[in-house]
């Protein structure tokens, strides 16, 4: 298997990933509005936002570009995404989460 990468940018301050799945008729603006409402986190600072289908063979990312939002997608025609399940213990490297 070649591994294949998504990545808009070389340097991104932060990724979170979104651990529920999302319905995906859900748009930039929509994926925003979860961002600042469940997570509490403002949308509007660079920071790179993954989502995924319940399937997890779909994925989203939403992040803030200059002036609009970026709207990434990809989706898997026969696998899945690896996903972390709500249960599992939080990772990262911002100072909040060591």
């Amino acid at each position: 298997m070649r591994h294949r990468y998504l990545r808009p940018s070389l340097s991104l301050p932060e990724i979170y990933l979104y651990r529920a799945p999302v319905d995906f008729r859900k748009q930039a603006q929509g994926l925003a509005v979860l961002v600042e409402q469940e997570l509490g986190h403002n949308p509007f600072t660079g920071a790179l936002y993954a989502f995924t289908n319940k399937h997890r063979n779909k994925i989203k990312c939403l992040m803030w570009g200059d002036n609009d939002f970026v709207l990434y997608y990809k989706s898997l025609a026969e696998e899945k995404f690896k996903w972390p399940k709500a249960s599992d213990e939080l990772m990262g490297n911002h100072p909040s989460d060591l």
